[in-house]
């Protein structure tokens, strides 16, 4: 695959994701957000524009033109091995995953990388936007964290880009706004994280923030004790960080320079 090809179908894909939760949050919202759209949208959306125009100065072909350079050196375990494609393929998804959970875990145990983590967390309301709101220094971080696993894996670039894909779509899907079956979000618990298992990630309450690290499978949370099946506060849960509730709090600039700033 080339990897010019590669940002059209993540940006493609990620547009129609974004719709259609947008659409959904609106005709069939779970919660009635606390602090509304505007504003926050403003801010989230303004600063995932930032993260991509960074991303395209800093990095142009990403984790898709590693996995390519890999392939024709002949780089990687799965090369090393021989695996065919779609065993490597399979693992290549399942492998960068764990990957994300363990970078996710590490980033709320360091206090440093929790600073700048924490912009994240710092929204007021969750919501498909709130899938979108990470700080620029956090997303370079997590472009050479799998770009590391991609030299290690030496994975196909095209299950590069599905991972790609998945990690887009289901953390715009686990934040959203949407009202699921209760069948069917616990059916879908058992594979994929749903925006109920999520929002808890997102509690107000520091040891539920530290559970369901998980963004798209949910089996190293079950694995690795850290999931946790409901807030202790139930449907009464309070989101976000209670030291950065300020309006003004939700600027781009705000958002820019809060790993720089003490939690009021």
């Amino acid at each position: 695959m080339s990897p010019s090809v590669e940002p059209i179908l993540r940006f493609g894909s990620a547009a129609l994701m974004f719709a259609g939760l947008v659409l959904w949050e609106w005709r069939r919202p779970r919660r009635r957000l606390a602090f509304g759209r505007e504003g926050r949208w403003f801010g989230n959306l303004g600063i995932l524009a930032i993260d991509i125009i960074i991303v395209r100065l800093a990095a142009p072909i990403a984790a898709v033109g590693v996995a390519l350079v890999a392939a024709e050196r002949g780089w990687g375990l799965l090369h090393w091995f021989a695996v065919p494609f779609w065993p490597g393929a399979f693992v290549t998804v399942v492998a960068l995953d764990l990957v994300i959970y363990l970078q996710h875990v590490v980033f709320h145990r360091v206090p440093w990388l929790w600073r700048v983590h924490r912009v994240h967390h710092a929204d007021m309301d969750i919501d498909v936007t709130t899938g979108l709101r990470f700080h620029p220094i956090e997303i370079m971080f997590s472009l050479c964290i799998k770009i590391a696993a991609v030299l290690v894996l030496g994975p196909p670039a095209v299950a590069v880009v599905v991972f790609e894909v998945l990690l887009n779509a289901t953390s715009m899907f686990n934040h959203s706004n949407v009202a699921l079956p209760p069948r069917l979000e616990w059916l879908l618990r058992w594979v994929t994280v749903t925006p109920r298992m999520h929002e808890i990630h997102h509690s107000a309450e520091r040891t539920e923030t530290d559970s369901n690290f998980g963004f798209n499978l949910t089996w190293w949370d079950r694995l690795f004790g850290t999931y946790r099946e409901k807030p202790a506060a139930g449907d009464n849960l309070i989101i976000g960080l209670s030291g950065f509730r300020a309006a003004g709090e939700r600027t781009i600039l705000r958002l820019l320079t809060q790993p720089f700033r003490d939690e009021r």
